[in-house]
């Protein structure tokens, strides 16, 4: 044979086997994957990714408690997850700790970049780069009793949209007596207060944090003030039950399910387990309102990054860009209750018809979420400043002093 012929054998053979499928077995990539203990149908869609493609996902799952300690770690002993849903308060931390892999030049190549829910976005970034994008994704929102706002004479079509209004539905709610209550909070719960008392604040144009998130601003901003006066209202007047000012979160769902609260902060997690376990509760949801109008929503959930130190980067975000497909976020998010990461998503099949789903999820667009690498000292701890501000202002009535309190511990901890 001459060696021509043989060359042109060579290559033919060549091409023939390079348009061969590879198997899984020369080709699988095996990952690992964390997420805290909170179902965001993660489990569901690594069971759909494994299903039809070569590489593998392997989930574990951490107690929500020991995720941030385990997973920094796991980082630092050179044993990390390949990917990993992480709590999106905590994710500027992990970043600016240098834990997370620089995403940026993925994220760019989105075309629906822009359409990602934006407190998700934000916490996902540290110093102008991308580290994370969302997950499973939650906004807080206002659920009311129909049943209730029609026994008082209020028209459940028009729910609250200012401080006032909201003041004025509680009171003909409490007004209908037999341990009835115009509202619920959880007064000895830090994240739940951080989760649907925020946003008051927010929608009305102020803030604790400045912009730049460098410093409180408590004392500077006069809606925290009038937002504490706010609840400090609701407590004296009565319009929630006594109990509620020492829970600990334990009743910050099931309150609302006993059918005699109005009105209570809550998220979207909370409509299904309305939905399912309590079919005769008659609820709607409207956005939290600002002093005079506007609405906020506290952006919480998970946001999905690539751990320093893996050696499977693209394949990990061929995992994580597939979640946010259309195909995944209608299919198993929205099929399953949860709110799509893509805020054009939001008018699916499976939300049409529910205006209350709808609502929960265009909360997001309005969603913040507080930017900083102290989250859990500032607004988390049981022990913290946060809740001990609320505590004094709403319960003991000591405006000043909390508003004192809450600036000088604060800055302590920002500048520790």
């Amino acid at each position: 044979m001459s060696s021509r012929k043989a060359l042109f054998l060579v290559l033919a053979i060549a091409l023939v086997l390079g348009s061969l499928p590879v198997t899984a077995q020369d080709d699988q990539i095996n990952m690992t994957m964390w997420v805290r203990s909170i179902p965001f149908q993660t489990q569901a869609l690594v069971d759909e990714w494994n299903a039809n493609n070569d590489s593998q996902v392997e989930l574990t799952v951490i107690p929500s408690g020991e995720f941030v300690t385990k997973m920094g770690a796991a980082i630092a002993a050179g044993e990390p997850p390949d990917i990993a849903s992480i709590d999106l308060i905590y994710t500027p931390a992990f970043a600016a700790a240098g834990q997370l892999v620089d995403i940026t030049e993925y994220v760019r190549a989105l075309p629906y970049a822009d359409d990602l829910t934006p407190a998700h976005m934000e916490l996902g970034m540290y110093e102008g780069r991308n580290y994370a994008v969302p997950t499973g994704v939650d906004g807080s929102f206002i659920i009311y009793n129909i049943d209730l706002f029609e026994q008082a004479g209020l028209d459940p079509d028009n729910p609250p949209s200012t401080w006032d209004e909201m003041l004025e539905a509680a009171r003909a709610i409490n007004a209908l007596g037999d341990d009835i209550y115009g509202y619920w909070f959880s007064m000895g719960c830090s994240g739940c207060n951080a989760f649907t008392f925020l946003p008051f604040i927010w929608a009305s144009g102020g803030d604790v944090l400045s912009d730049d998130y460098s410093e409180a601003t408590i004392t500077s901003d006069p809606i925290v003030r009038e937002a504490l006066e706010f609840y400090n209202t609701i407590w004296e007047e009565g319009l929630v039950p006594e109990g509620a000012s020492i829970d600990d979160g334990s009743n910050f769902v099931s309150a609302f399910a006993g059918g005699n609260i109005g009105m209570s902060g809550t998220g979207n997690f909370a409509i299904a387990g309305y939905t399912t376990d309590h079919p005769d509760l008659n609820f709607g949801v409207f956005h939290i309102p600002g002093k005079d109008g506007g609405a906020a929503s506290f952006g919480g959930g998970d946001v999905i990054a690539i751990a320093s130190g893996t050696e499977h980067v693209d394949e990990a975000w061929r995992f994580i860009e597939w979640t946010m497909s259309e195909e995944a976020q209608i299919e198993i998010y929205a099929a399953n209750g949860q709110i799509p990461v893509r805020l054009e998503l939001v008018d699916n099949k499976y939300f049409e018809g529910d205006e209350r789903q709808k609502t929960a999820a265009s909360a997001l667009a309005v969603g913040h979420t507080p930017y900083t690498t102290v989250y859990n000292d500032l607004f988390n701890d049981p022990n913290g400043p946060w809740l001990e501000m609320l505590q004094v202002a709403i319960l003991d009535g000591d405006i000043d002093g909390a508003l004192e309190l809450g600036q000088e511990r604060f800055t302590q901890i920002m500048e520790g």
